[in-house]
């Protein structure tokens, strides 16, 4: 099938009325002749401008607390969290998930970002990656989806074929859906079962939706992550029991948990690290709860890695 120079420049002029449609690529005429300000007022006004992304997160919190917990209900199944899309949105979904492993000992398929165009596309634009919902559906086969994973389709316009395609074959397949975008009434939230708007207003430059959109994404991103670790048990209170000790700023973070959780001594802290093979939740499990290095190990594992309830078991 051949393509006409009237269909491309038909297509085009289709997008370019879509556009214009969309809060986040909308022009700003205030702010025309920002180039001729000082550096400091330019820097002021955007520091104002980014000053409106939480509470613009604000207003989603209900729908966002709601998607956690499927989210988390999922992963004690040992489903996995899986975002998806393109240019800064993908960038954003393999930066959250790449930061699971070393903050929550995640294994790397737990947490996965997707973004079209693949590794290289993290650093380099890959020309009409974006535009396939066929390539999100191959991205998403080579992952054998099941119904306890959860696909998270990330798009400041909220119509990026890769991330509404990804929504649409993980739905197809029974798997959880989530919609993130930055626009109303976006095809991305239609198709998911759990739709995220934040509409964070027109950008400083028009259409740069690495700033405010970007922005707001990365703060639901951290919270999608964060708070459902959390319902996982891979805190202790707002103590990263689970952090994966693998340099000497993590080794000497672990050690300072250990002593935040149970106030021992230093040679107490070293004793329980060394009986429990440098894990800390193991460790904190020992110094609490008396217990020896595999007995915490078994009533961690009985309480699915909740450190509150295994405490509770040891010494009831």
């Amino acid at each position: 099938m051949t393509f006409s120079t009237a269909d491309a420049s038909s297509n085009h002029h289709s997008l370019r009325a879509e556009l214009e449609t969309l809060t986040t690529e909308a022009f700003r005429p205030e702010l025309s002749e920002i180039d001729r300000l000082s550096t400091l007022e330019i820097a002021k006004i955007m520091n104002a401008e980014d000053a409106t992304v939480p509470t613009a997160v604000a207003t989603q919190l209900p729908r966002i607390a709601t998607a956690i917990d499927a989210v988390a209900e999922r992963m004690s199944r040992g489903g996995r969290l899986i975002y998806a899309g393109a240019g800064t949105a993908g960038r954003l979904g393999v930066l959250d998930a790449s930061e699971c492993p070393p903050t929550f000992n995640t294994d790397p398929t737990e947490v996965v970002g997707l973004i079209a165009g693949g590794p290289s596309a993290m650093v380099t634009s890959v020309e009409g990656a974006e535009d396939s919902r066929e390539l999100a559906a191959a991205d998403l086969q080579e992952l054998s989806l099941t119904p306890d994973d959860t696909v998270v389709g990330v798009s400041a316009s909220g119509r990026t074929p890769y991330a509404v395609g990804a929504v649409e074959h993980a739905r197809a397949r029974g798997a959880l859906t989530i919609g993130l975008s930055c626009n109303a009434h976006s095809a991305l939230a239609a198709a998911a079962e759990h739709g995220i708007e934040i509409v964070v207003g027109p950008e400083l430059l028009t259409g740069s939706t690495r700033l405010k959109a970007g922005t707001a994404q990365k703060l639901v991103l951290n919270m999608l992550s964060t708070i459902t670790m959390i319902r996982l048990g891979k805190t202790y209170g707002n103590l990263m029991v689970d952090v994966r000790a693998s340099n000497e700023k993590l080794r000497a973070r672990s050690r300072r948990i250990v002593a935040l959780a149970t106030g021992a001594s230093d040679e107490e802290i070293e004793r329980a690290l060394a009986a429990t093979g440098g894990e800390v939740k193991n460790a904190i499990l020992t110094i609490l709860g008396g217990v020896d290095g595999p007995t915490a190990a078994r009533l961690l594992e009985e309480s699915d890695g909740h450190l509150r309830a295994a405490l509770a078991a040891s010494t009831g």
